[in-house]
């Protein structure tokens, strides 16, 4: 495997390619490119396999294009989320031999303070995946109706206490906007009574990230539209880091991969009568101890692959 590169580590590497294959002349989607690293390693693999790099944040593109230097013949860049690439011409019009997505905040977004998606204090409440486009985190606390900020910060957040922040953070901002990582941390410490400990921090920063950035709109749009311009034999890889999106990946690629899916209590079979394709993980593939320690942002990775039929 190739050394690691420094601005972003790519996760389960080895298992990305395992499941991926990329051969000669192949192309392949890099739906959330991020520093480049899983890219580079496809683009190691096989001398004259192309792979498309998909990533909707500016800096993200700018960054892998330096990266990617060596391979620049190789690579063409989309700046654009990854539910809407299958859109592309050559995409539509070829078809995809692989497609990855890693899912989540990349390492070089979490480290930017001024991206504002870190708890460290003082970070302005941005979050936006897109580099300044858009609504941000500011806005969705200031706008968001309580009963939406307590679904938020339970479901993406798994908050016991969500219906309590929710209403602390109206309280809060009906005398002063919230503004920066303080702000939101004082909200939750008032709701739970205590200090929060650094995983009810993160657990909160995702669940306003996710809402912000409509990620899991994104992958329910983007499962289908990924697999619709797979060609026969492709394979789409997913590594998500909530138990929110791996659920949706993990019935996205069951019910892909059953025969029939009618309603047990009709007498016969009235839908497409044939599986899609095959899911290849019947367990979920985690990172090893090793990688853990090496990259503990990998900590929480979890991997499903799909090939669609030949």
């Amino acid at each position: 495997m190739s050394a690691v590169n420094p601005w972003h580590e790519p996760v389960l590497a080895d298992e990305v390619l395992e499941y991926l294959g990329p051969t000669n002349g192949g192309l392949y989607m890099d739906g959330t490119l991020g520093g480049g690293g899983h890219t580079r390693l496809i683009l190691d693999r096989c001398d004259d396999c192309r792979v498309l790099g998909v990533d909707r944040d500016p800096e993200a593109i700018e960054r892998a294009r330096d990266v990617l230097e060596p391979h620049r013949a190789r690579v063409r860049f989309i700046q654009e989320r990854f539910d809407r690439a299958p859109r592309d011409p050559e995409i539509r019009d070829r078809g995809l031999d692989g497609a990855l997505l890693d899912l989540g905040v990349s390492s070089h977004q979490l480290d930017q303070d001024r991206r504002g998606f870190t708890f460290r204090t003082g970070a302005p409440l941005d979050m936006r995946m897109s580099g300044g486009v858009g609504s941000d985190a500011r806005a969705f606390l200031a706008t968001a109706a309580e009963e939406e900020l307590a679904r938020v910060f339970r479901d993406y957040g798994e908050l016991k206490r969500a219906r309590r922040l929710a209403s602390e953070v109206v309280k809060r901002r009906a005398s002063a906007p919230l503004e920066t990582s303080d702000d939101l941390v004082a909200a939750l410490a008032v709701s739970l009574g205590r200090s929060p400990s650094a995983k009810e921090k993160a657990r909160i920063f995702q669940a306003v990230r996710i809402a912000v950035n409509e990620e899991l709109e994104a992958l329910d749009a983007g499962l289908p539209a990924i697999r619709d311009v797979l060609r026969a034999g492709g394979v789409m890889v997913v590594i998500a880091y909530h138990s929110l999106e791996d659920r949706t990946v993990k019935n996205a690629f069951r019910e892909w991969s059953r025969s029939c899916v009618c309603p047990p209590e009709l007498p016969a079979c009235i839908c497409r009568g044939e599986a899609l394709g095959t899911t290849l993980t019947r367990k979920v593939v985690r990172p090893t101890d090793a990688e853990v320690e090496r990259n503990p942002r990998a900590r929480s990775a979890r991997l499903r692959a799909w090939r669609r039929a030949a």
